[in-house]
């Protein structure tokens, strides 16, 4: 029930422990009706933190007596304690395992502090407080001019990690800032040193390793502890404008590589195959000529033995000759060789007929006189068949 209520509240005083029925103040049941003074509870505060620290009792509003000695220390301590307590938490910090501190004294370098629980001394101190282990990225995009005299808009991503951070505090004011200024630079550099091919098709991995090499070497010379670890250059390409223009280059670039290919294809199989039949032409040349040298030299030796034989006995050499050559003559023609009883009266016979019939026909439309004509078996010619019976022909006596 409310403390307001008839009937609620038998003893009429309100919360704050005073009497409704009648003035005064809370002590003595006095009949105020709304909230304490403000200024009588600090005052009631006050006095108990003077009984704390051995003070004298403040007078209160009614003129009483109290302490007041150590009021003021004591509110000086506890500000002091408290600021204390708030310097001790910020000069206490833990630095993790992938992390490093360096810690400036008096804005001279003092220390590089590793993993664990440490403490520095501010404002005396400066803490700097980074992680050299993970790997950060940057990304750019801009319109590089290439050697060849063309713009191609390259993107870039450069990824990095701090590993000197007392450099990368300490050398430059804004490290990230000069690393962003440095890729400018090195990326300008060799896209101005290279084609427009190589930056649009397979010479991006080149490109992209001597922009690390000389964003490194930059890096180096304005000493910022930053290492770069990796350098991609995505897809390049034309600017909008002239994108159209571009895509039709490279429909011509591939139709050429095309073309050439198949160039290149049937030349593999034409040059093989000539070099072959030169190879074989250079073979049967080099085998007719040993033949050739070889028969000659043959002949040659031949007729030194002949010579050789024919100086022992001139008369048997030359009759041999004489029955070789001959044989040989005799030997490619058809004839007959009548003899008589004692080797008396011998008779050669040509027959021409057999001759004709055994002579290869030629051709009907070859162009030859009509005694060389065609000649079959079944029809020979008339001058054969109007020869008279050949007279004997005598040869000379066997010796």
């Amino acid at each position: 029930m409310a403390w307001n209520e008839p009937g609620g509240n038998s003893n009429n005083q309100d919360p704050w422990g005073g009497d409704r029925r009648g003035g005064g103040n809370g002590n003595n049941g006095g009949g105020r009706q709304g909230p304490p003074d403000l200024d009588e509870a600090l005052r009631k505060l006050q006095n108990k933190l003077n009984r704390l620290f051995g003070g004298k009792k403040r007078p209160d509003s009614q003129g009483g007596n109290g302490r007041q000695g150590g009021s003021s220390a004591g509110l000086i301590l506890i500000g002091l304690a408290l600021l204390f307590g708030l310097w001790l938490y910020n000069a206490i910090y833990v630095v993790d395992e992938q992390e490093q501190a360096v810690v400036l004294r008096f804005g001279k370098y003092y220390e590089t502090v590793g993993p664990g629980l440490n403490i520095y001394f501010p404002p005396m101190d400066r803490k700097f407080q980074e992680n050299v282990t993970r790997e950060r990225a940057y990304s750019k995009q801009g319109q590089m001019l290439t050697q060849d005299e063309n713009i191609v808009e390259v993107p870039l991503t450069v990824q990095y990690k701090i590993t000197d951070l007392e450099s990368f505090v300490l050398n430059v004011d804004q490290p990230e800032i000069s690393l962003q200024h440095a890729t400018d630079s090195a990326l300008r550099h060799v896209a101005g040193s290279s084609t427009m091919d190589q930056l649009l098709t397979s010479g991006r991995e080149q490109v992209a390793g001597e922009v690390r090499e000389r964003l490194q070497r930059f890096l180096d010379t304005y000493k910022t502890g930053i290492t770069v670890t990796q350098v991609n250059i995505q897809s390049a390409a034309a600017p909008r404008e002239v994108q159209e223009a571009f895509d039709d280059v490279i429909r011509a670039r591939e139709d050429e590589q095309r073309e050439r290919n198949q160039a290149e294809t049937y030349a593999n199989g034409v040059i093989p195959e000539a070099r072959g039949q030169a190879q074989r032409l250079i073979e049967d040349a080099n085998g007719y000529r040993e033949e050739v040298i070889a028969r000659a030299q043959g002949e040659a030796d031949r007729f030194n033995n002949l010579v050789a034989e024919y100086e022992k006995a001139p008369q048997v050499t030359r009759e041999r000759l004489y029955l070789e050559a001959m044989q040989d003559m005799l030997s490619q023609s058809s004839k007959v060789l009548i003899t008589a009883q004692g080797g008396q009266n011998n008779m050669l016979y040509l027959p021409l007929d057999k001759m004709v019939q055994n002579r290869p026909a030629e051709s009907s439309d070859s162009s030859t006189s009509p005694s060389s004509g065609n000649n079959s078996s079944n029809n020979p010619s008339p001058s054969v068949r109007a020869l008279p019976q050949l007279p004997e022909v005598r040869t000379r006596e066997s010796r």
